[in-house]
Parts: C-alpha cells; structure tokens; sequence
C-alpha cells in the first residue's frame, strides 16, 4: 500500500516571466506505507521545494501527487489545508516553537483550533510526548531546554493529531552526534508502530542508517537517485 505517488510532478516559480526558475523536473516516485524515506540533496536541489508539495504546503505546477489515495495535485487551498491538518505532521528545521510557553502549551497548539476540552487536549500531548520522549519535561518552558529537548518536542506536536505521514526537515541540523541519535532513536520507535517518515538531511551518516528504506536524492529539481 503507497503513502504517497507523484508523476512527472514539475513546479515553477515565475512562469512565462524573465526571471522563470524550474524548481523540479519531472518528478515521479512512490513511498510505501510505513517506510522511512530520506530526500537527499545539495542546497538548490529541490528537495525544499519538494517537500512542502509533499506535506501540502504548496501546489505543483502541473503533473500528479496522490497522497492517501487522494489526487491532490490541483485541490483549492482550503481543501488542501484541511487535507493536511488531518493527516499530515511536520517537524520544521527551526522547531517554530514559542518562546515563554511550556512544553505542553507548545505541542497542543495544533488543537486550539479544534475547541477540545482541556482535559482532552491534555491527554493527547502526554500521548505524543511520551512518543517522543519528552514526557518528563512537560511542564518547562521550552526556553530552558536543550537542542535535543527541542527537537523532541517539536516531533511531539507534529504527532499530537496522529498523521498518516510525518515529514521532517533536516531534524538533525541544529544537533551534535549525542542528541541527532537520540532523535533517530525516537523515528526508530515511530516505524516500529507503522508510522510513514519523510525526512530531509545534509548528515551523510544517516544515508545508511537502519531505519532508512529509500534514499531519494535531488539534483537541479531533477531525480538522480531512487532506490
């Protein structure tokens, strides 16, 4: 069963202007349900660019992207967002967490659009962040916390709706060897339960690590490897 299809999936930026860039090229793959795939590349790749259509982001410019058997190449934006709040988690490279909250008001601010009970709400990050091994810093401000701690927490409030798919950009990027294994220890502990990962990285290291299924790397917006 596929998590998600693309093919000849191409987006550019400025169309039919002077200043035309062709982000990607032709783009076609598949990623199984329950793998872990890294998206590989120099700065200028593509695979940025790549990623955000992946998680519902942006759009392509033309060709197809099936996602949960869904065709969700050319949705309306508000399809397309509500697509991607049910379904879809994000670990973004720079966390994007709130300064002066605590680790549990980070991670459920994904649901304060949803009107839960606090006792509901409550419930759910202590799930999410036990998955992510940050349960025993709930209560702290995310100011006093560590790299690694950061990083954990930011994985705690992609998982806090349950996605089908959880993308990570560069999870590791802002991490020494010590905290980046840790990070891995916890998508290890994800696959185990099913979870389909998408991750992005410059770490050479991580090519080979275990949980890797499929190394998919970009090179000027066009596919070089897919194995």
């Amino acid at each position: 069963m596929l998590a998600l299809q693309t093919q000849n999936l191409n987006k550019i930026f400025h169309k039919g202007k002077s200043n035309e860039f062709v982000a990607l090229s032709d783009i076609s793959l598949s990623i199984k349900k329950g793998s872990c795939t890294l998206l590989k590349g120099s700065s200028g790749s593509g695979k940025t660019t790549l990623i955000s259509i992946l998680a519902g982001l942006t759009k392509p410019t033309s060709g197809s992207y099936i996602c949960l058997e869904e065709n969700v190449s050319h949705w309306s934006e508000k399809f397309l967002t509500q697509f991607r709040r049910e379904h879809i988690g994000i670990v973004f490279q720079h966390f994007n967490l709130i300064q002066g909250l605590t680790v549990e008001q980070n991670i459920i601010l994904p649901l304060l659009p949803l009107n839960y009970s606090i006792k509901k709400m409550e419930s759910m990050s202590k799930e999410a962040a036990t998955l992510a091994h940050i349960s025993h810093k709930l209560n702290q401000k995310i100011d006093t916390l560590s790299g690694g701690e950061l990083q954990r927490t930011a994985i705690a409030r992609a998982l806090i709706r349950k996605p089908a798919i959880l993308f990570a950009d560069e999870p590791t990027s802002h991490l020494d060897r010590k905290n980046a294994v840790e990070v891995f220890e916890v998508f290890e502990k994800l696959k185990e339960n099913g979870q389909t990962i998408i991750l992005t990285t410059h770490d050479e290291w991580l090519k080979n690590h275990s949980i890797i299924d499929n190394v998919i790397e970009l090179n000027d917006g066009k596919l070089v490897e897919n194995k």
